[in-house]
């Protein structure tokens, strides 16, 4: 029903629902019984996870139905992306849906209420009792009316706002919708980013894990160059990979007016180069820490390709667009059938098994 109307809308309908049936336990209990997912566990970054998928950033902007998505059987979510200040994001429309390519377009712009305005809702979130168990996330972009030259004390003071809501963190310096954001992955700016909010974990004294997410749009020379520079200054993992401003021309004339959209392409198109990614950073990084597979991500097959190919933990979103939330469980369901019919003892031993 959800994909008869306007994509934003529908997204907002779906969010919203699923925030006030995940905040009573009745609720999350019924959607438990329909949705929930297989044990398949895992470590990653020191922590255990029920299994390697995710809910990807982007669905969840304002971190407002975190008590719901284990219920739909994910392991762990990412929220956001937040930025230090509140900002509308671009103009609508901005949200596009390919049906027969099962891709999206977006050009969002980081649209949120900015870092206070989530830490609030969030310390109410803790104080009624309704954090979830599940490892969480927190996605940081940078702010729009923030230059590159401010954007270290910009992604830093974020980090420092949202640093107890969250287990880990992911910065996005590779958005295509924010003008300007992806010259941070050059090596000048991308090594003073991390060194600022290096010393905002210092200061706090409990480390927690810093992770990088790359454009699939970058050639591999610079991809690499930005994971040494990344590597130097201690991040702890990457996530493979950001939306795309590449386009195919399909077939479809419906999914031909999508594509001539401005804006970052995910989804099954984006698969190929993904996996590309991952192989490259798992090969390059000589399977030292962790990667977070994204792009394409919509059955079985695509998500062990992904975790073979070296991702120790996997994520989706237009997956749930296009197939609904059970698509979360026959993935895990099909994981757990292609880790017993290879042999092996866990999921952690299918993590870069093409490369061995």
């Amino acid at each position: 029903m959800l994909r008869l109307i306007d994509s934003e809308k529908a997204h907002s309908v779906g969010v919203s629902s699923l925030t006030k049936i995940g905040q009573t336990s009745i609720g999350r209990g019924i959607l438990e019984s329909l949705y929930q997912s297989p044990e398949l566990p895992t470590t990653v970054f020191g922590m255990p996870f029920h299994h390697p998928l995710g809910l990807a950033a982007g669905f969840d902007k304002k971190a407002q139905a975190l008590s719901g998505w284990p219920s739909l059987g994910f392991s762990w979510m990412e929220y956001g992306g937040i930025t230090r200040f509140p900002q509308d994001g671009n103009p609508k429309p901005r949200m596009f849906r390919a049906n027969k390519e099962n891709a999206l377009v977006n050009r969002m712009g980081f649209n949120n209420p900015g870092a206070l305005a989530v830490r609030e809702s969030l310390v109410d979130r803790k104080s009624k009792g309704q954090w979830p168990n599940n490892p969480i996330a927190a996605n940081i972009g940078r702010s729009k009316k923030v230059s590159n030259d401010d954007a270290p004390g910009d992604y830093s003071s974020t980090l420092d706002i949202l640093w107890d809501y969250s287990d880990f963190f992911v910065l996005n310096i590779s958005s295509p919708n924010t003008p300007g954001l992806r010259e941070l992955q050059e090596e000048e700016h991308l090594s003073k980013v991390l060194s600022a909010c290096n010393n905002v974990r210092e200061r706090k004294g409990n480390y927690k894990p810093i992770l990088l997410k790359f454009s699939p749009d970058m050639e591999n020379e610079q991809l690499l160059n930005s994971a040494e520079t990344a590597l130097k200054s201690g991040v702890d993992g990457f996530v493979a990979t950001n939306t795309t401003i590449s386009r195919y021309v399909p077939k479809n004339s419906q999914s031909r007016s999508v594509f001539a959209q401005t804006g970052g392409l995910s989804g099954r198109p984006l698969k190929s180069r993904s996996l590309e990614v991952v192989n490259l950073l798992y090969d390059y990084t000589e399977s030292k820490i962790p990667i977070v597979g994204v792009g394409g991500i919509d059955s079985p097959e695509s998500a062990w390709d992904m975790i073979n190919s070296g991702a120790s933990l996997i994520q989706l979103y237009s997956a749930l667009v296009f197939q609904g939330p059970s698509v979360v469980s026959h993935i895990v369901k099909g994981l757990k059938r292609k880790v017993k019919e290879n042999n092996f003892l866990n999921i952690q031993e299918a993590v870069g098994y093409y490369h061995k």
